[in-house]
């Protein structure tokens, strides 16, 4: 007697080991009454282990199940089979032979997919049987972002760049659109990238290509695109430049604007500057999510997190974060406010530009063209009645006097400055011509940080760093088998790197460091007493992290180079 599909499915669900077997019925009989696809509903519900799933579908259907390790995602499969049939039908050619293809799918009952290539397939075509997310990864790393839109926009389908939703302020990234449209290539493009994490995704015209490439975790990473890309330059930069309210005949000069997308329901501000170049215009775009804003999210230690706390619940006085650009000093800065963000507090900020918008936060930006500089917002924002201040960046004297006569008179204020460690924020000050008396004054602690890559946790080895470099650099020797270091796997795209957090220095202000400021001592001098009053160096912090396995010695090294 033969099974029904829904009983095929849910006995092959039931020997995987599912835990909720009544759920997983009640789900394939839905899908059957709507008619949809019940693998892709028993999926979707995430109540079995794919690949206990498949391995047991595979002998139900007598098709041979390849594991996810045994397929190898090939960099191009354009000359194998075509793009839009493999990823409409979710098909993985994952091996060509003279005329024998084998297609691995992870839906053998997708009779349409099957129809299909029966009519433009002219091989002989074996079938086989593979996990969804080990298709979708080869399928994306083969075909590239948005193949199929791509093709079909080759073939003549999308004329006018997908110019029909000017009129919207806000784009949608709605992944049940499928018409081929350069709007909805643009659209795969970022969805992408925010689903990697990506902070920046730069189109960069080559000389016989387009490269478009994402910023994961600090670091530039190639995205895999359809050939002939270059076909697409003209369209796919006019559509960027549209939706940022750009001018689209101005190819010479270099212009800046602002997206506004929406994924999910979650609202992503997108900041925009094209560069001309030889090869054509260069698109760079910064993608501004909103991010949860806390200590843990920095990857703060409950010690100095106790450290920031007490700093913030001063009334008075200014904390400056320092850095280098990209260090994080913009999120470190949103989530003191986060913290300070109540009904009782009136916190006004003036940044270069709005990063990130805060409820309750009445945030200015700077617009130098009509004269709304740093200093001239601030002297607006203290006849305001603000508690709190943010100011995005300290750039010149009359912006840090006005800070610091704002702290001396009753007012917290946070800014940045860009130097390579906390004390170097001293300095920093005392070359501005800021009088010592007034820095240690007004001043209540330089906070330096940098971000460094963590771990991927799912393919984190044992180190094999040696005892010799160790000590060399002050790692302390008893904590040497503690430490881990990059593996590489499909979570983490083989980079071994999943995320980033911020290592950190506080040199908070005392009574014997502003003695050293008001005399005007050596760097190294009051570096030695910031150590003495209990700082703690930032590279010591990161050697912590790596100690916990969090991150790897070569990172801190890396990141912290500069503040020896």
């Amino acid at each position: 007697m033969s099974l029904s599909l829904t009983e095929l499915l849910a006995n092959a669900a039931t020997e995987a080991g599912c835990s909720q077997p009544q759920q997983c019925r009640q789900t394939l009989e839905e899908a059957a009454a709507r008619h949809g696809s019940l693998v892709e509903a028993l999926l979707d519900a995430n109540i079995v282990d794919e690949d206990l799933f498949f391995e047991k579908l595979g002998r139900a259907v007598n098709l041979n199940f390849i594991p996810d390790e045994q397929i190898e995602a090939a960099d191009s499969l354009h000359n194998r089979f075509p793009a839009k049939l493999a990823l409409r039908h979710r098909l993985y050619p994952s091996h060509l032979s003279g005329a024998d293809l084998t297609l691995l799918t992870y839906d053998p009952f997708n009779l349409d997919a099957k129809q299909a290539v029966g009519h433009e397939v002219r091989k002989r075509v074996t079938w086989g049987l593979a996990t969804r997310r080990r298709i979708l990864e080869a399928l994306h790393m083969g075909y590239g972002v948005g193949a199929e839109n791509f093709e079909e926009l080759l073939e003549g389908r999308d004329g006018d760049g997908g110019h029909d939703d000017l009129k919207q302020e806000t784009t949608v990234l709605d992944e049940a659109d499928e018409e081929a449209t350069v709007m909805n290539f643009v659209n795969q493009i970022f969805r992408e990238a925010l689903k990697e994490r990506a902070t920046d995704i730069h189109v960069e015209p080559l000389e016989r290509d387009l490269r478009i490439r994402y910023r994961i975790d600090g670091k530039l990473q190639e995205v895999p695109v359809p050939p002939n890309m270059r076909l697409l330059q003209a369209s796919l930069i006019s559509r960027l430049k549209i939706m940022a309210h750009l001018d689209i005949a101005e190819r010479r000069l270099p212009q800046d604007g602002r997206i506004n997308l929406e994924l999910d329901g979650d609202p992503i501000d997108v900041r925009v500057a094209t560069i001309p170049s030889v090869n054509g215009e260069s698109v760079s775009l910064r993608l501004l999510t909103r991010q949860k804003f806390d200590f843990e999210k920095l990857g703060v230690d409950g010690n100095t997190a106790a450290t920031i706390s007490k700093l913030l619940a001063a009334p008075n006085g200014i904390i400056l974060v320092t850095g280098p650009t990209g260090s994080g000093k913009s999120t470190t800065l949103y989530t003191f406010l986060r913290q300070l963000n109540t009904k009782e507090r009136r916190i006004v900020t003036i940044e270069d530009p709005v990063e990130n918008k805060l409820d309750g936060v009445v945030q200015i930006a700077v617009k130098p063209e009509i004269n709304l500089t740093f200093a001239a917002g601030l002297r607006s924002i203290l006849r305001g009645d603000p508690n709190v201040v943010m100011v995005g960046e300290m750039r010149d004297l009359e912006t840090t006097e006005i800070a610091i006569r704002a702290a001396l008179t009753g007012h917290l204020v946070f800014s940045t400055l860009h130097t390579n460690d906390a004390v170097g924020g001293i300095s920093r000050l005392l070359d501005m011509g800021i009088e010592p008396f007034l820095i240690s004054s007004s001043v209540r602690a330089f906070q330096a940080q940098r971000l460094v890559r963590t771990l991927c946790p799912h393919c984190k080895q044992p180190s094999k760093l040696e005892a010799g470099y160790l000590a060399g650099i002050g790692f302390p020797l008893d904590q040497i088998d503690k430490l881990k270091r990059p593996e590489g796997c499909r979570q983490c795209r083989g980079t071994g790197f999943s995320g980033r957090l911020a290592i950190m220095e506080i040199c908070q202000m005392t009574t014997s460091l502003a003695e050293k400021i008001n005399s005007r001592a050596a760097m190294a001098d009051i570096k030695a007493q910031a150590m003495a009053d209990g700082m703690v160096p930032m590279r010591q912090y990161g050697f912590q992290k790596a100690i916990q396995g969090v991150t790897t010695v070569e990172e801190v090294m890396l990141v912290t180079a500069s503040s020896d």
